[in-house]
């Protein structure tokens, strides 16, 4: 199915086609806090339509992650998983048209997911 989407400035749209069975909410301390709901799209089907110098990077911990939020309005819009960075995690309520009610939601453990600093003190 095609998709579209933007940040909530409309600075930032995008698209995908993909499809959807399932939303992912993760307990890391980053999610957690930006209270991230999730779609997995493959990275080669998503595509910025608008506003791509208007996207701002934050990296963290092992910096594999890269999460992209919009710099006027500052909603997370996606990011490019470090488990997989083949896959990206899109943020599901940018989403025009996807109901988030009626689609299961996996949760995901990333609270107990190794941090490269704790790691490399242990070693």
């Amino acid at each position: 199915m095609k998709y579209s989407g933007a940040c909530h400035c409309g600075a930032v749209s995008f698209a995908f086609e993909t499809h959807i069975d399932e939303l992912i909410r993760c307990d890391c301390s980053l999610c957690s806090k930006r209270n991230a709901l999730m779609a997995t799209v493959p990275r080669e089907q998503f595509k910025i339509t608008r506003g791509e110098d208007a996207l701002r990077l934050y990296r963290w911990n092992s910096g594999v992650a890269h999460h992209y939020f919009c710099g006027t309005c500052g909603i997370y819009v996606y990011h490019q998983r470090r488990s997989n960075p083949a896959l990206l995690s899109v943020n599901a309520c940018c989403v025009d048209g996807l109901d988030s009610q009626v689609l299961p939601t996996r949760q995901v453990d990333g609270k107990s997911r190794t941090m490269v600093a704790a790691r490399a003190a242990t070693e």
